[in-house]
């Protein structure tokens, strides 16, 4: 049931005064404490200091991603030195706009983003937990990539540490790449392997793959598209 036209705008004015609090404690405890860097930009980022009580939600090759405890709806983005797509990364939220499959840009700093906070398991970590991921979920995250296409959007850098499972649900991460126009496979290599490997073993028999092996199959996969090249 919706809610009455005053006290919509109660809560907009509610929730805009509690971002506005949240992103002067990034700027005022975490941004001056924090210390992310990038040494590898086919490696994620390495997180060698952060303040209590913000915590690390994950990092990829050119950011890392941490929360605040009494702020559980939001995250922000902190892009490491010398790394770009910044600002085209907020211009792709943009573009999006609202839609159950991605998050949403809600301030664009000098080197973060605050975003809304998407909770659920990556489908990486689904198959070091041993979680079942169902066909839906790959269903969903098409459908999503379909749907920035039509945005005038160019989904790449898709794979299983950028999609998420949330409620049996498949979701979008990070679309810090859809900016970039360039061909790009990982998706549809992340299907065949869904289809032809991880549905007739692992889904049936679901066991937890430890990080060790799935980082071979990173680095595996990496060095081979290379060789295709």
């Amino acid at each position: 049931m919706a809610l009455p036209p005053e006290q919509q705008y109660d809560s907009k004015e509610k929730q805009n005064g509690t971002l506005a609090l949240f992103i002067k404690k990034t700027e005022a405890d975490l941004l001056s404490a924090l210390q992310v860097e990038s040494i590898d930009p086919y490696d994620p980022v390495d997180v060698s200091a952060i303040p209590s009580p913000w915590k690390t939600v994950g990092a990829g090759n050119y950011a890392a991603v941490v929360f605040h405890p009494g702020f559980p709806d939001w995250v922000v983005k902190i892009y490491a030195p010398g790394r770009p797509g910044l600002s085209e990364e907020a211009s792709v939220y943009r573009k999006l706009g609202p839609h159950p499959a991605y998050s949403e840009c809600l301030h664009e700093g000098k080197n973060y983003l605050v975003l809304k906070r998407l909770k659920g398991v990556t489908l990486y970590d689904c198959l070091h937990r041993g979680i079942r991921i169902p066909k839906k979920v790959i269903k969903d995250i098409d459908d999503a990539l379909e749907y920035a296409r039509t945005r005038g959007l160019h989904p790449c850098d898709v794979h299983g540490k950028n999609v998420m499972l949330v409620n049996g649900r498949g979701v979008v991460v990070d679309v810090s790449d859809f900016y970039k126009t360039e061909a790009c496979s990982k998706w549809e290599d992340v299907k065949k392997a869904y289809y032809k490997v991880y549905l007739p073993f692992f889904y049936r028999f679901p066991v937890p793959v430890p990080y060790s092996l799935l980082n071979i199959v990173r680095k595996g996969y990496r060095f081979y598209k290379k060789l295709r090249k």
